[in-house]
């Protein structure tokens, strides 16, 4: 992808690490949306710090971008312990992980990021972490190895995952508190990109962060890294001020439109309805055409087109949608006449509905 097409991905780029930790939350209180999320884990956090004991193991499931890294760091802050952060593909091997569980403190919070990638054999030693804060070692080989059960301080294992359904039931089970966060609607978007212009000491009008929460496919990730291009263009092009005009220009500039589709996204619905007459067509005819790989299709463009409702998945292929059509002319796109549905097949069992009425009937 280029550099346009990558500003509206909600993965983080090593670009956004320095700038992003200043702009993240320090507590519950300064968290901004997820609400039934934050209320929950008030409740769970302020019941284990009243015990003095270990909060339960908490997994944090969705899409890239919506703040499970921040949550977890509020979670230690609120416990007022300290937190430590790996993820699935850096601990390889089970002794990776024995290291750093034996490394804890009382009550520390333990971030496995994308734990749905941690390997089998590693998953397996944070069973018995998990549940009972201890460690199993296998000492010698052959027939005189033996296991060693080490005790662990309890600790609180803080999960988190886009892939929700590729973690294994096993370990799924040992979390006591599973929160699902959901995109963010637009109003708590522009609180966003106020509270992130007053960190970064932006002047931003409210239409302004209107319009560029408008255009943030409901991630805060995405949001923070288009007010910081549009406070470029407003240093560069303007005195510095985030005026609407300026923030418009500014989105102009990086092709991205009012529905927050960038230019990779118009082209894929463009070739859906100008070259495919709307669809339906084949994913891997759509990749041919637009040079990219069916996996990138599939899990970078389609997901935000799909939540638009410009375009639908269906046995026979990709279809833009009446909603895409209006999209794209809106913008000056030719638009042709979509392809001529096929007519309905009566189905089977209308035929043997009346068939089994008539003999009753009868």
């Amino acid at each position: 992808m280029d550099d346009a097409s990558r500003i509206l991905a909600a993965d983080l780029h090593d670009a956004d690490v320095v700038i992003e930790s200043s702009l993240r939350p320090r507590t519950l209180a300064e968290y901004i949306g997820q609400r039934e999320v934050k209320a929950n884990l008030s409740v769970l956090l302020q019941a284990a710090k009243g015990r003095g004991e270990a909060a339960d193991h908490v997994l944090l499931y969705g899409p890239p971008g919506l703040g499970k890294t921040t949550l977890a760091t509020i979670i230690a802050r609120e416990l007022e312990v300290n937190v430590r952060y790996t993820s699935g593909p850096e601990v390889e091997r089970p002794g990776d992980l024995a290291a750093v569980l034996t490394s804890l403190e009382e009550r520390d919070v333990l971030f496995i990021d994308e734990i749905h990638r941690l390997n089998r054999a590693v998953e397996e030693i944070l069973y018995p972490a998990m549940e009972d804060f201890a460690l199993d070692v296998m000492i010698g080989k052959g027939p005189s190895a033996r296991s060693l059960r080490l005790s662990l301080k309890p600790f609180t294992v803080v999960g988190a995952t886009t892939r929700a359904g590729r973690i294994s039931s096993p370990l799924r089970d040992r979390f006591g508190a599973t929160y699902r966060l959901d995109f963010y609607e637009e109003p708590e978007l522009t609180e966003i990109v106020e509270r992130s212009a007053r960190i970064l000491g932006v002047e931003v009008e409210t239409a302004a962060a209107e319009a560029i929460a408008r255009r943030g496919r409901g991630t805060p990730r995405i949001v923070n890294r288009l007010l910081k291009r549009t406070r470029d263009h407003a240093e560069v092009h303007g005195n510095g001020r985030v005026t609407e005009g300026v923030a418009i220009e500014a989105m102009r500039h990086l092709e991205i439109d009012d529905a927050g589709l960038d230019s990779t996204d118009r082209k894929l619905l463009a070739s859906i309805i100008q070259k495919f007459a709307s669809g339906p067509v084949g994913v891997q005819a759509l990749a041919a055409v637009l040079s990219e790989e069916v996996e990138t299709i599939e899990d970078v463009y389609e997901p935000f087109l799909l939540r638009l409702g410009f375009i639908d998945r269906t046995p026979q292929g990709r279809i833009a949608t009446d909603a895409a059509r209006s999209h794209l002319a809106g913008l000056g796109y030719e638009i042709p006449p979509p392809r001529r549905a096929e007519p309905e097949m009566q189905p089977l069992w209308d035929d043997a509905g009346r068939s089994s009425g008539g003999a009753d009937a009868g």
